[in-house]
């Protein structure tokens, strides 16, 4: 299986992103996806910047994708994203239908992300006909629900004809809203946020009463609490069909997320434990997100 990099859903100052590709050049992943995928006021690089930095990657040997916002609520956002589709060079990562009709229209393949909620077969299959190449399996499904739409996708004759990818550690994306929730937690307009988020390079962490980490706040999107890991899962994955498993940037040394993940597809270990201390798993296996299901157990249905 290929190993990718999600796009950064952080707000990370443009030298740190600059800094985090450049170390990202030579790891041993298959696929980066750049670009700002959560909120338009993200300025730290520009649209150009994205596209030259997406070439950088490129002549890495690797496959760059541009991702595209989750939530187009503008004139100028739209204009953007078209900049994005017209690049000539790179597919782009669909993470609003806005973006994946543009794609259809220049008749180009583009990946289907985060922001697209894909539940069944026929979905997929309409999708495809459009142009669709790759999709990410929504985080709150499961593995049975996983194994059921790749069948039924084998059955109408087009699961060979597309990729399919699996978030398999980072803090998974649950919802997005209009509203911007860091702003809000300070008691600041949306509007004039004083761009907040850089003071989260992880998100804002939100608790229960009992101090259990909840969800994770990032501008206009909730996240999980707790990083999802499903390396564990790697040869299950491999087994219903995955092709792709999914690492989303976190401040935790990618270098040694990504090198576990790599010598874990090659064989060179079975190790899974050195990705972080508090996970969770619990999506995979039909239960609530934020519960740890020990690696090997049957998944519900």
């Amino acid at each position: 299986m290929k190993i990718s990099l999600g796009c950064v859903p952080f707000y990370w100052p443009a030298e740190t992103l600059k800094s985090f590709y450049q170390d990202i050049a030579s790891l041993p992943v298959d696929i980066v996806y750049l670009g700002e995928s959560v909120c338009s006021k993200r300025r730290e690089l520009s649209t150009g910047e994205w596209i030259e930095l997406g070439q950088e990657i490129t002549r890495s040997g690797k496959q760059a994708v541009l991702s595209s916002l989750a939530l187009i609520e503008a004139r100028s956002e739209l204009a953007t994203l078209k900049r994005l589709c017209d690049n000539g060079e790179m597919m782009v990562e669909a993470n609003d239908m806005a973006a994946a009709e543009i794609m259809h229209e220049r008749g180009l393949p583009f990946v289907t992300g985060n922001g697209i909620n894909i539940y069944n077969a026929n979905t997929l299959r309409v999708l495809h006909t459009q142009g669709l190449v790759r999709w990410l399996f929504p985080v709150e499904l499961s593995a049975q629900c996983l194994t059921d739409i790749l069948r039924d996708a084998r059955q109408m004759g087009f699961a060979s004809q597309i990729e399919t990818e699996v978030l398999s550690y980072g803090h998974l994306g649950l919802a997005y809203s209009a509203r911007c929730f860091t702003a809000r937690a300070h008691r600041l307009p949306k509007d004039r946020c004083n761009f907040i988020c850089k003071d989260y390079p992880e998100g804002l962490p939100l608790s229960t009463q009992e101090d259990q980490e909840l969800f994770t706040l990032n501008g206009i999107q909730v996240m999980s609490g707790e990083i999802c890991n499903l390396l564990a899962e790697a040869q299950a994955m491999h087994d219903m069909g995955v092709d792709i498993m999914r690492i989303a940037p976190t401040t935790v040394d990618m270098t040694d997320v990504i090198n576990e993940f790599r010598d874990t597809l090659d064989g060179k270990t079975t190790t899974t434990t050195s990705t972080g201390d508090a996970v969770s798993n619990g999506y995979w296996y039909a239960k609530p997100g934020m519960e740890h299901v020990e690696p090997g157990a049957t998944p519900e249905s």
